[in-house]
């Protein structure tokens, strides 16, 4: 007997049709003699919908309110999955994340999870129910509502299997994998039987939508076996994400190209070239609750140098508004937001004995005519901004020029 912590996705749960067919492959795994803790998502396209109304009422609403009104999504999800449960025979209890107390600190809209009480989780789990937990939120220390952001159930999902001890995180999704890149621009694109947490939160921070970023890292930390299934197929078994490299097999160069569209580029123009600059640019930045990527400061010329960055394109006017107010302050000319950017990166533990990985990435890219605009390393990853016109093209030659159609 294992215990197991399944997560299903929007579209596993998007009809009352598809959340019957999860109880019925729920109602299976208790029946082989597991302890099953569901963690599910809101129905498909109903975030969205939520998010909508919001700002029908409020143009920038209220993060405390607007975290009040997005986890409703979830609390439906439960409530429905646990009354299919029923229906077939699954004595099932459903808990929202206050409920549970996932505890967490106060920001909202990305909170981060603090702690999980699991005691009540235990007792149902020996009672030998099925508990369904909403994903995606959970409680302040003062009783506020929060959410964890966008693709935040996978998190959920991966910090109850930690906090657990679970025998396997199954993360549900409408893709049967994680795959070289996405099929949908690489038809030849591969499924990974298995790929390291490593390689997994480099593709989740790079853009790939598979899994959500913190819960790889939430993953890693706790050393929580985490594999990727379909929810729409009975067999296969997926990719499994593990702490260790497969030592029994020649490890590939590169594991899978990632892509972000969701860039925007910032760059600030005629700034003083002189010591904590740096800082007084992106101070203001962190401050404002802003993510950076990418950034680069030119060589200086005649005392002054440009200073560029690139940041969530959701997020470009903010920071924009930001660096406004910085270019007064430390006396620089101009502030340009550039939206018409992407992000394209080649991953792979493969890299750190394989060299020549750049070299091949950037001869491919010039033999196309693509000009890259910014490089960020790693040990395993190298990554490239170029005119989002050029995506998919970039995605495409870089996949076959390291053979990743290959078996």
């Amino acid at each position: 007997m294992a215990l197991i912590v399944q997560k299903y996705g929007g579209t596993s749960v998007g009809s009352t049709d598809r959340i019957k067919n999860v109880a019925r492959k729920i109602a299976r795994f208790q029946q082989q003699g597991h302890q099953v803790v569901v963690v599910v998502s809101a129905m498909t396209g109903e975030t969205n919908r939520l998010i909508g109304l919001a700002k029908e009422v409020q143009a920038l609403p209220d993060p405390r309110e607007l975290d009040v009104v997005v986890s409703t999504g979830e609390q439906v999800t439960i409530g429905l999955l646990s009354m299919a449960l029923k229906e077939a025979g699954v004595d099932a209890r459903s808990y929202t994340g206050p409920q549970v107390r996932i505890l967490t600190d106060s920001t909202f809209t990305k909170a981060r999870i603090l702690k999980i009480d699991e005691d009540a989780i235990r007792a149902d789990l020996e009672a030998g129910r099925v508990v369904v937990v909403a994903g995606f939120q959970g409680v302040d220390e003062v009783g506020n509502i929060t959410t964890l952001g966008r693709g935040g159930s996978d998190t959920t999902g991966v910090a109850l299997a930690a906090a657990l001890r679970a025998d396997e995180c199954q993360i549900y999704t409408d893709v049967d994998g994680v795959y070289t890149t996405d099929p949908r621009i690489v038809p030849e694109a591969r499924k990974l039987d298995r790929i390291t947490f490593e390689e997994m939160l480099e593709m989740a921070s790079l853009g790939s939508k598979v899994l959500q970023i913190r819960s790889v890292e939430f993953a890693g930390k706790y050393k929580v076996k985490l594999r990727v299934l379909s929810s729409f197929q009975e067999e296969g078994e997926g990719t499994l994400i593990t702490v260790e490299e497969d030592s029994s097999m020649e490890q590939p160069i590169i594991s899978g190209i990632a892509f972000n569209r969701d860039e925007a580029k910032l760059t600030v123009l005629g700034v003083p070239d002189k010591p904590g600059i740096a800082y007084q640019i992106l101070g203001p930045i962190a401050e404002a609750n802003i993510d950076v990527d990418m950034i680069i400061q030119n060589v200086g010329h005649d005392g002054l140098t440009d200073f560029s960055f690139t940041v969530n394109r959701g997020e470009l006017e903010k920071a924009k508004a930001v660096l406004e107010q910085v270019k007064t302050h430390v006396g620089a000319r101009e502030v340009v937001g550039d939206r018409g950017i992407c992000k394209v990166s080649a991953v792979g533990v493969g890299m750190r004995s394989h060299p020549g990985v750049a070299s091949r990435m950037f001869r491919t890219l010039a033999e196309e005519g693509i000009n890259i605009q910014m490089i960020s390393t790693s040990e395993i990853k190298i990554s490239v901004v170029l005119e989002e016109k050029y995506l998919e093209l970039a995605v495409r030659v870089l996949h076959k020029a390291f053979e990743l159609d290959q078996a």
